[in-house]
């Protein structure tokens, strides 16, 4: 690994843009959710997971509304610490239903642009419960 520079380079607030995420994903109706979507997310934002991919304000609005109404009922919570440096930032989350066990657990990548908001979100899966 090469470095030009040994001081570490602290990334933005973590927990503040994880938190802001996840007020989205839970935000049930369409045009609250685009407005923290646009809040949150650049114009030209993506987001991929293994299930999923959009582009833009209207495409992730679409793809968060389909996965609420998939999951009717269950709710995303910060699990873990968050984390980041430069302009990444790392956090995990879980879903599921108040004082349950989560359906679904998994950790998102996220790059924030200059203006503080996504760039761009990878999401990985970590687990997902068998169903019933």
């Amino acid at each position: 690994m090469s470095t030009t520079n040994s001081q570490p380079h602290p990334g933005p607030d973590a927990s503040r843009i994880a938190a802001r995420y996840i007020a989205a994903w839970n935000e049930q109706d369409a045009g609250r959710r685009l407005a923290l979507i646009s809040e949150v997310f650049g114009p030209k934002a993506t987001y991929l997971d293994p299930m999923a991919h959009s582009a833009g304000h209207d495409e992730i609005n679409a793809m968060i509304g389909a996965v609420q109404q998939q999951f009717a009922g269950l709710r995303f919570r910060l699990h873990g610490p968050q984390d980041g440096h430069n302009n990444v930032i790392r956090f995990s989350w879980a879903l599921g239903r108040e004082g349950a066990e989560p359906v679904a657990h998994g950790t998102d990548v996220a790059v924030v642009s200059e203006d503080g908001r996504l760039a761009g979100v990878t999401g990985f899966l970590d687990a997902i419960a068998a169903p019933a």
